[in-house]
């Protein structure tokens, strides 16, 4: 088995390109997700930022939805940032009609609640997990956390807001670090996919 793990980026609508890049700089296989069957493909998936409602709307019309709630229940590694961070809430505080999550963390999410696209900012955050300087987040729209089950781990504020949270095999952000240059948030969701695919093998 070669270390290099292979991650998938949902491929549905969002900044797919840049997590791409991200992962392939985080020493990972990177490749687009559109398809049930390609779920069964990668080690690990990126459901990355864009517009959380046609996300979800998309999941579902692809029939990718269902599976991909049965391999995160599996425990498939899988890294949300601002609208897949909404897509892993197991509740969103305040949903469009009809919209539907993925799940897998134990957490209420409000969405947009930093505000709207001319109020995006960037801001250093500390992230348990990262070492070295403060990560750069890029806030687009960004949902944050409103609360966390006990099965569900804070990495991150910022404000007394909750802007990271990791539950297992699942990671989310509130912040877009693939627009920052600075792979290191990449690089520790390639390491949880390694220690994810070294556990399934002993």
């Amino acid at each position: 088995m070669t270390d290099t793990p292979v991650i998938g980026v949902l491929a549905l609508q969002g900044d797919v390109r840049e997590h791409l890049v991200a992962l392939a700089a985080a020493d990972a296989v990177a490749r687009p997700v559109r398809r049930p069957e390609e779920l069964t493909e990668v080690d690990g998936l990126v459901i990355p930022g864009g517009e959380s409602t046609t996300i979800s709307k998309l999941a579902v019309l692809f029939g990718v939805m269902e599976p991909l709630r049965v391999c995160v229940r599996d425990g498939l590694p899988v890294y949300g940032t601002c609208a897949g961070m909404i897509m892993l809430a197991d509740k969103i505080l305040d949903p469009r009609s009809g919209q539907e999550t993925v799940g897998g963390i134990d957490m209420i999410v409000r969405r947009n609640a930093f505000g709207r696209q001319n109020e995006s900012f960037e801001a250093a955050v500390d992230l348990k997990g990262v070492p070295g300087d403060p990560v750069e987040g890029v806030f687009i729209r960004a949902p944050w956390v409103e609360s966390v089950g006990a099965t569900a781990g804070v990495l991150a504020e910022h404000e007394g807001h909750i802007v990271a949270v990791r539950q297992g095999n699942a990671l989310a952000t509130s912040f877009h670090p693939e627009l920052t240059g600075d792979h290191r948030v990449h690089r520790l969701f390639a390491d949880m996919v390694r220690a994810n695919r070294e556990a399934e093998s002993l």
